[in-house]
C-alpha cells in the first residue's frame, strides 16, 4: 500500500514463491515479455508501485536518496517476472508520489516500452495551473487514471479547488479514472463528488484501507458500499498484507471482500497485489491472488475471471 503502515526494511528480503525478488536486477536475454495470448488463464493486476535504483535517468523527489527506496528496487523487470510467475498478463503500475513526486517518467516509459503489458494511474498537482491539461497530454502515455489522497495537501480541503474539480470533470470526457488512496472517514467527501461528477469513473483503493487498524468495521464498510449507488464507482480488492490479521492465507478478509461483490458485483470489483509491499516477510503474491483464485467459493468461475482480469481490463486498458 502506497504510504504503507508497515515499515519494509531491507532486511526483509522481498520474496515470491520461493524465489528471491530482491537483486534480480539483470534478468537473462531470454526473459522475454509477458506472451499476453499465452497465458491461459490470464489475469490483471490492478495495482503495482515500481522504482529504479538507476536515479540519474530517473530522478527522485526532493528530499529522496537511494537510501529511502525501500526495497532498494522494484522495477520493471522485476514486476514482469513476479507477474508471468502468477498467470498475471497486465498490470496497472501506480505512482508512488513519495519517490518521484509528481515525475510519472518511470511508468509511462514501462507503458511505451511493453504496450498492452502496463497501463498507469499517475498523478497530477491539482493546486498547479491546468491540471486537466496534463492529464489530457498523459492520455497518450497510457495513463488511464490519476491517484488522488487526502495525505498532500490535508484531509479538510483535498477534494476543494477548480483544479480538482476540473481534474473530475476532465475525467468524465477522457475516461481517466479518479483513484483515491483514502481511509473510511475520506468516504463523504468522495461521495460528495461522485454526486457532483457522476459520470466520472472512480476507483477506490485497498478497501479504502478499512481494517489497517486489525479491525474490520460495519460502520466502515456501509461508508464504503454507500458509494456502491454510483455506477461508475469500482472498488480495489487489493493489499491483503496490511488489513485485518494481515497474516497469510488472508481468510479473515473474506466477509469483507464478500461485501464488497454484494454490494458492487464482481463488475465493478478488481484484484490488486499492491506489490512490493505484498512481497515482504511471510507475504507472497501468490498468496494474494490465490485467496482469490481459490478460497472465494461462492464466486461463479465467470464472476472470478471478472475479479481477477475484466474489471481492471475494462478501466485501465480499454482504449
Amino acid at each position: 500500500m502506497n504510504d504503507s503502515p508497515i515499515k519494509i526494511t531491507r532486511r526483509d528480503a522481498v520474496r515470491d514463491s520461493g524465489a528471491t525478488v530482491l537483486g534480480i536486477g539483470l534478468l537473462c536475454a531470454a526473459d522475454s515479455a509477458l506472451a499476453v495470448d499465452k497465458i491461459a488463464p490470464r489475469y490483471v493486476d490492478c495495482h503495482s508501485h515500481i522504482w529504479t535504483p538507476d536515479t540519474r535517468s530517473y530522478p527522485l523527489a526532493k528530499g529522496q536518496t537511494k537510501d529511502d527506496l525501500d526495497p532498494p528496487s522494484f522495477t520493471i523487470n522485476e514486476i514482469r517476472k513476479v507477474a508471468r510467475a502468477n498467470s498475471v498478463a497486465k498490470v496497472v503500475l501506480i505512482q508512488h508520489q513519495i519517490f518521484y513526486g509528481w515525475n510519472n517518467s518511470y511508468m509511462t516509459d514501462a507503458a511505451e516500452q511493453h504496450k498492452g503489458v502496463f497501463s498507469v494511474v499517475g498523478m497530477v498537482d491539482d493546486r498547479k495551473p491546468h491540471p486537466d491539461v496534463a492529464m489530457r497530454k498523459l492520455l497518450d502515455k497510457q495513463v488511464r487514471g490519476f491517484r488522488i489522497t487526502p495525505r498532500i495537501y490535508g484531509k479538510d480541503k483535498w477534494l476543494d479547488g477548480p483544479g480538482m474539480a476540473a481534474m473530475w470533470k476532465c475525467g468524465a470526457d477522457t475516461g481517466q479514472a479518479m483513484c483515491c488512496l483514502v481511509n473510511p472517514e475520506d468516504l463523504p467527501s468522495v461521495e460528495r463528488m461522485c454526486r457532483q461528477f457522476p459520470d466520472t469513473t472512480v476507483v477506490i483503493d485497498h478497501f479504502a484501507r478499512i481494517g489497517v487498524d486489525g479491525e474490520i468495521r460495519e460502520s466502515d464498510l456501509k461508508l464504503l458500499c454507500r458509494l456502491a449507488k454510483f455506477k461508475h464507482t469500482f472498488v480495489k480488492i487489493s493489499a491483503f498484507y496490511a488489513l485485518g490479521k494481515k497474516a497469510p492465507p488472508y481468510r479473515d478478509l473474506v466477509p469483507m471482500i464478500r461485501t464488497m461483490l454484494d454490494a458492487f458485483g464482481p463488475e465493478r470489483c478488481m484484484w490488486g497485489s499492491d506489490s512490493p509491499y505484498q512481497l515482504v516477510g511471510n507475504h507472497t503474491y501468490k498468496a494474494s491472488i490465490t485467496l482469490v483464485r481459490d478460497h472465494l467459493n461462492f464466486l461463479s468461475a465467470a464472476d472470478r475471471q471478472q475479479l481477477l482480469a475484466k474489471t481492471a481490463e475494462r478501466v485501465f486498458f480499454n482504449r
